[in-house]
């Protein structure tokens, strides 16, 4: 077998007699699998009949004493290319979108860091309710790629979106993520920065920006789901760290520099991070206090490390060093000077005058010295693809 290793957890309902046909179909077309069968998955299909089909044993509990010695559920779920959940009951998807680890599926897809497919399978009326359409939601935000079921006639008698799709539409989707055109990052090293730096000013203050850090999240996500290794070096945010993505935190412009000097040597760099031009010269190392006379203590700033420009001119400076520009006025052109002065390869610029700081939405501007590539406002997990692709396109 030279195929992909898929972790199959079989969840129960119904159509969990259809995760045999896909066992059987991704053996047939060079994959291996091994099996992991839940609870209510044993009532519609046995042990026996997923091991002769995928040759190799079944896991059915956590508490499996010679497995766990040996931290079975961490390796079962390290060792697969993607783990593919086939069939998502309603059930399930809810305990994996609020990160449940009550029984092996869910503690192995919470210590995983591969890429995980879940195949919802349900009632209509389940798969349309609200709760449902969160859950699918936070774990597509979480980069868990959740196929749309089929519309049909249901075994409950009723009739429209919640089917599973068939077997051969969900290899189509194993083999689109797990096919090299799926991982055109795989080898590589991007190094990510991500999130403001705040900069003390006594030992309760500090200078800042509203910098959210999603977009610098979503680019590590989209590098590390295209099969980078990702070193993320972010800021002060309380974000999820991105499943396969090495997460260095910083407080200050200072530390953000040194990590990310230590992070390389890397293919690329894509400077996200929102990195406070100055800090405060003497930082105090008491609170300042009001003393009841109306005078303002000083603030005298000094200017941080460039960290954009001083990777660019590094010996050991990446093939690619993509920068960002938050403007509010005059984008492109602001953009272009900051190519030129910064030397590096590409300045992705956004207009953060509304609420793209800590919103949802984006619209970039990618300049080159070829020229500018203006992207449409669009969700910042799909910015985050866009230029990913674009990366892997000029590492090729």
């Amino acid at each position: 077998m030279n195929g992909p290793r898929i972790l199959l957890i079989v969840g129960g309902g119904i159509a969990a007699y259809k995760a045999a046909e896909l066992v059987r179909l991704i053996r047939k077309e060079g994959g291996s699998v091994t099996c992991v069968l839940t609870e209510g998955g044993s009532h519609f299909v046995t042990p026996l009949t997923l091991a002769a089909l995928s040759e190799n044993p079944v896991h059915t509990t956590l508490w499996d004493l010679k497995n766990e010695v040996e931290m079975g559920h961490i390796q079962l779920s390290r060792q697969a290319d993607l783990v593919v959940v086939c069939p998502t009951t309603a059930d399930l998807l809810a305990r994996m979108a609020a990160g449940v680890a009550d029984d092996l599926a869910t503690t192995l897809l919470l210590a995983t860091d591969k890429p995980v497919l879940a195949v919802p399978a349900m009632n209509v009326r389940m798969w349309g309710h609200p709760a449902t359409r969160r859950n699918v939601a936070t774990l597509r935000a979480d980069g868990v790629t959740v196929l749309e079921p089929d519309e049909g006639p249901m075994a409950c008698g009723e009739y429209g979106p919640g089917r599973l799709p068939e077997p051969p539409a969900i290899w189509q989707a194993i083999a689109g993520m797990c096919g090299p055109d799926a991982r055109p990052l795989a080898g590589k090293h991007i190094v990510v920065t991500a999130g403001p730096t705040h900069e003390p000013i006594d030992p309760v203050r500090y200078i800042a920006n509203r910098s959210s850090g999603k977009q610098g999240f979503a680019i590590a996500a989209a590098a590390a789901r295209a099969g980078a290794r990702v070193t993320l070096v972010a800021g002060p945010v309380q974000l999820t760290t991105p499943p396969g993505v090495d997460r260095v935190d910083v407080e200050t412009a200072r530390a953000m520099a040194a990590a990310v000097e230590a992070a390389l040597p890397a293919d690329a760099a894509v400077m996200v991070a929102a990195v406070a031009d100055w800090r405060a010269a003497d930082e105090a190392p008491q609170k300042l206090k009001k003393d009841g006379s109306g005078e303002i203590p000083p603030l005298r700033l000094a200017e941080n490390p460039d960290i954009l420009a001083t990777l660019c001119r590094s010996p050991a400076r990446p093939p690619l060093v993509v920068g960002f520009a938050a403007e509010t006025e005059t984008v492109i052109a602001h953009a272009q000077a900051k190519l030129a002065r910064k030397g590096a390869d590409w300045i992705v610029a956004n207009d953060v005058s509304g609420d793209v700081m800590g919103g949802a939405l984006n619209a970039v501007h990618i300049v080159t010295a070829a020229g500018v590539e203006s992207l449409p406002e669009m969700p910042k997990d799909q910015v985050a693809s866009a230029l990913v692709e674009r990366i892997a396109d000029a590492l090729a």
